[in-house]
């Protein structure tokens, strides 16, 4: 969530349902944001208790896989349009279709919309299935919306050998104005800051050599696939590191100014929310990460890249949010975000204010910041190497590797203004994985969970995560075994009576009309039961002779 907040609230082991808002109190992006999380998290859980796992709508199932070979240089795989639920969490593959423009002048208009491609899916009149301007009805493997496979690369093309199984991989990341201009709201002009940012759902449709489930069997059965597929999931979404934080008085706090409490452990003039963030994956020896007082959310639209020198839209608010010489920068756009890589961490060199440039160690990868359609941008990160901030006094400064801080388990490592994170031994890191560490100025501390003993408790990433779903096992070309669910609506049409229930309806109606029930005459309320049986004599004897004993 690389967005200004000021801290995530939502903690479902607390089982909040609902916030509450308070006359006269102020209001913070982290109530708002955990009312959000609060409903996402019970209508998702719902979904998923009452779908399971993974299932789509009977009817409009999406992600329908079916290879496409043959004559094609590469493979390809065509994604059936439709809905699936992963999770809980809706993933929607069906593809939108161009709108119908105003023809220009001296061009003939069109008779209906599905005639210029509309939105029934239609071909363009004229083309026919396939033509030049029909727009394509399905996603491909190729082109899905946030998949940017590129063909140049070997690691993205499909296998070569089979089997292999196709899978859907899911999650959520935050798009902000600066990858989407269409968010920010131009009446405020330009000197004000974006407003809110927005949760993106991604998926992708991605292939897994059978090689990775560890079947036995050369020729599994569905059963066994899936099987086999809900082991590796397990494996890829659960975590595979954890981390601590705390707020330590640094050594070199005397030496500085008294702008702070003297007593408090947290340095910093300002309530910061800390990001740390997984950049290069694998384990400890090559691991690498990076840091943020901002959450990562300091950012600078690129408007031209000409080699080294990037040419931005803006080059920062304040000097709290701008770009100096010795900042480290991320070069980044809408398929360097979907992707989830890691390139080097570049450093700037120079600084063109007039311009609104900033030049660069180097160039940013072949691939980024090069297409204006993905919006490319740079994020500012904020670990210096050497830096007296981020060192202890007396210690050796660390070398960065690809930019970024080399990961060291099982020691506290100073970020800076006494902001401390400690790595648990033996883990695994995936490029992506951050946690987030409020510090507050109030406290002169940072907010992280303890023990009683008050000792920082080791915490899993607070994200990304990752959900999968399986969808085919690609055995050959027309062999495609379907590994998808489905579910039933639980709505359906009022039943006609049966036959049992006619016949004792016409059975009631005929009591009735015959003309009176067993307690009472007809219209009393009483249900008919046939016609009123006769008084008896041995009833009228007795009546008659208590009349005579009354008489004397």
């Amino acid at each position: 969530m690389h967005a200004d907040l000021s801290r995530l609230t939502h903690r479902p082991e607390r089982h909040y349902s609902a916030v509450v808002a308070q006359q006269g109190r102020v209001q913070l992006d982290a109530d708002t944001n955990e009312q959000t999380a609060i409903q996402l998290f019970q209508a998702r859980t719902l979904a998923a208790d009452l779908i399971g796992r993974h299932g789509g709508p009977s009817g409009a199932t999406g992600f329908k896989i079916s290879l496409r070979g043959g004559s094609h240089e590469l493979d390809d795989l065509v994604i059936g349009g439709g809905r699936y639920y992963v999770d809980g969490i809706l993933c929607d593959a069906t593809r939108p279709q161009p709108g119908v423009p105003v023809p220009s002048a001296g061009t003939a208009g069109t008779d209906s919309p599905a005639e210029a491609g509309g939105t029934d899916g239609a071909a363009p009149a004229g083309h026919g299935a396939g033509g030049p301007d029909a727009a394509p009805a399905t996603w491909t493997y190729w082109d899905q919306p946030d998949g940017f496979r590129d063909p140049e690369r070997p690691a993205d093309r499909l296998p070569s050998a089979f089997p292999y199984l196709v899978y859907l991989k899911v999650w959520e990341r935050v798009v902000t104005a600066a990858e989407d201009p269409a968010l920010r709201e131009v009446a405020l002009g330009p000197a004000l800051p974006d407003t809110a940012a927005r949760a993106k759902v991604v998926w992708q449709v991605l292939p897994l050599p059978a090689a990775e489930l560890g079947l036995e069997n050369h020729a599994p059965s569905v059963d066994e696939i899936r099987k086999a597929f809900d082991a590796w999931a397990a494996r890829a979404a659960a975590p595979g590191s954890r981390l601590a934080a705390r707020s330590e008085r640094p050594d070199h706090a005397d030496d500085e100014p008294c702008l702070v409490a003297p007593d408090a452990r947290y340095r910093g003039p300002e309530n910061q929310l800390y990001r740390v963030e997984v950049h290069d994956a694998g384990s400890a020896g090559d691991a690498t990460f990076k840091w943020s007082r901002e959450n990562g959310s300091v950012t600078f639209p690129v408007d031209e890249l000409d080699g080294t020198w990037v040419e931005l839209a803006s080059l920062g608010a304040d000097d709290k949010l701008d770009l100096n010489v010795g900042d480290r920068v991320e070069c980044v756009d809408t398929a360097y975000a979907s992707r989830g890589e890691a390139a080097p961490l570049l450093r700037v060199e120079e600084v063109d204010l007039p311009g609104r440039r900033v030049r660069l160690s180097d160039e940013p990868p072949p691939g980024v910041g090069r297409r204006p359609e993905l919006h490319p941008f740079l994020r500012r990160w904020d670990h210096q190497e050497g830096s007296r901030r981020t060192v202890r006094h007396g210690a050796a400064p660390g070398r960065l590797r690809h930019g970024a801080l080399p990961v060291e388990e099982g020691a506290w490592l100073p970020l800076e203004d006494g902001v401390e994170v400690y790595f648990a031994p033996g883990g695994h890191y995936r490029t992506g994985d951050f946690w987030l560490v409020p510090a507050r100025t109030a406290t002169g501390g940072v907010e992280w969970p303890m023990d009683p003993a008050r000792r920082p408790l080791l915490e899993p990433p607070a994200g990304i995560a990752v959900h999968h779903a399986p969808l085919a096992w690609i055995a050959g070309e027309g062999t495609e075994p379907d590994l998808r669910l489905a579910f039933r609506p639980l709505a359906a049409g009022i039943p006609a009576a049966d036959d049992v229930a006619k016949a004792a309806e016409e059975e009631a109606r005929a009591e009735e009309e015959s003309g009176g029930g067993a307690y009472g005459p007809p219209g009393s309320g009483y249900a008919p039961a046939g016609p009123a049986p006769s008084r008896s004599q041995t009833t009228a004897a007795a009546e008659a002779a208590a009349d005579e004993g009354s008489t004397d």
